[in-house]
């Protein structure tokens, strides 16, 4: 059986094995496919995985073979489900790898916000500590979590993990969810609609599918219910913020701060606004990147390999 890895890079950049792979069949892997070379890449392959490459329906039409596609994340609008159902070809993802690595993930930029640890130790390296006349210094406003609120939109694994974090913290946490069931026993905690939560948080963090309906649910509008002393932090799918309001924002002092994992286009145009917006921190949609999270992506990957050729094909699309 022929199996072809079609952009294995950002999962595996040489700290991981391939090895239970190849145990499954002839392995051939590339770091990365440009869209337009998908197709001859693939042929032959009767199982595909990919993370960022797109399958769309004509290239799934030049893949007599292909029986299993394995989408090496959780969002998996890079392949054409319908026109793989049609084929009948099985589409699985992998839902649950990165929860904890990616809540930790929120707390890392809403603690640089509090703290400005990065701007500190640089001007500590630069000597300003040494030539101040103080026993110590601060550049920027330093804050306290304990006691001030989190709101949470989107209350799936992910947002209840850094939730956790948010009430160990002594924060109180608010959520809005299409689901209210499971309400955790933190004391205070609530639910909310959307705009009561932007309203009564110090900490908004965005933790929903994007879908029509969310689609630029940061906006202009929005940002003007959040508290001029608030940061909004996103680690979940850009296009829920709309760039330009959200920049403009922070250079009015609608909103304190914004910490953003990731944008509306990736990698971002260099003329992207928020790469220069005051007070906002911009990753390289790294949240889920940690090697323990690569790694249980990984397993479950190959573990989505074993149960669709046994039958029993699980995480399945569709």
């Amino acid at each position: 059986m022929k199996i072809v890895v079609l952009d294995g890079y950002c999962l595996n950049p040489g700290d991981l094995s391939w090895d239970a792979l190849r145990a499954f069949g002839e392995v051939e892997i590339y770091d990365r496919t440009p869209a337009a070379e998908a197709g001859a890449r693939a042929a032959g392959a009767a199982v595909v995985l990919t993370n960022k490459t797109p399958l769309p329906a004509e290239v799934l039409a030049t893949l007599p073979e292909l029986r299993y596609i394995g989408v090496l994340a959780t969002g998996y609008n890079v392949v054409d489900v319908t026109a793989a159902k049609a084929r009948g070809v099985t589409v699985c993802n992998i839902p649950t790898y990165g929860t904890a690595s990616v809540a930790q993930f929120v707390f890392a930029l809403l603690l640089e916000l509090c703290h400005q640890v990065g701007a500190h130790s640089g001007a500590t390296r630069a000597g300003e500590w040494s030539r101040n006349p103080d026993w110590c210094f601060w550049n920027s406003p330093l804050i306290e979590l304990s006691g001030k609120t989190m709101g949470i939109v989107g209350f799936g694994r992910i947002g209840r993990s850094a939730a956790r974090i948010a009430d160990a913290m002594g924060m109180n946490v608010i959520a809005n969810d299409a689901m209210e069931i499971n309400a955790p026993l933190y004391q205070g905690f609530r639910w909310a609609g959307v705009e009561d939560l932007l309203g009564e948080s110090d900490v908004v963090s965005l933790h929903v599918p994007l879908f029509p309906e969310t689609k630029h649910m940061i906006n202009a509008r929005t940002l003007a219910v959040m508290k001029p002393s608030a940061f909004l932090i996103n680690t979940s799918r850009g296009p829920l913020v709309a760039d330009q309001d959200l920049a403009d924002a922070l250079n009015a002092g609608v909103i304190a701060g914004a910490g953003l994992d990731v944008l509306s286009v990736e990698p971002p145009d260099e003329t992207n606004p928020l790469l220069s917006a005051r007070n906002c921190l911009v990753t390289p949609h790294i949240a889920w990147a940690t090697k323990e999270a690569r790694a249980r992506l990984m397993g479950i990957a190959m573990e989505n390999i074993a149960a669709f050729l046994s039958g029993t094909a699980r995480n399945v699309i569709g």
